[in-house]
């Protein structure tokens, strides 16, 4: 049995890095009146594989192999940014990704008053 696991292995891993992104999962940085928004996405990854041979009594040589793996992407959050300033806006466990883009203007806004009301600015 010829098992080439580095080979796959890093066939697999290239297309992770060509696909897992977050352009890819979620979209591009995007502004927002003076803010910069930028999607954060999660990447977990596993892999098992196994593989056995036997020769059976009358000379009947038997093989098997098997591969298997596993990849989950989850949007997380959002950096924002103005100026100098940088936050991270989580997207949460209850809420999905439409819910944190309905709440991006609302956020940003809470961010700039709050902003605004430690510098004394209006």
């Amino acid at each position: 049995m010829d098992l080439h696991f580095e080979e796959l292995l890093g066939k697999i891993t290239d297309f992770i890095k060509s696909e897992a992104k977050t352009e890819t999962i979620v979209g591009e940085q995007f502004v927002l009146g003076e803010f910069k928004c930028v999607p954060v996405i999660k990447v977990g990854m596993g892999f098992g594989s196994g593989g056995g041979e036997s020769m059976q009594q009358k000379g009947i040589k038997g093989e098997g192999m098997g591969a298997g793996a596993g990849i989950g992407i989850e949007p997380i959050g959002f950096l924002v940014t103005k100026d100098d300033n940088i936050s991270f806006l989580a997207t949460g466990k209850t809420s999905g990704l439409d819910a944190i883009f309905e709440r991006v203007p609302a956020l940003i806004e809470k961010f700039a008053n709050n902003r605004n009301k430690e510098t004394g600015t209006l």
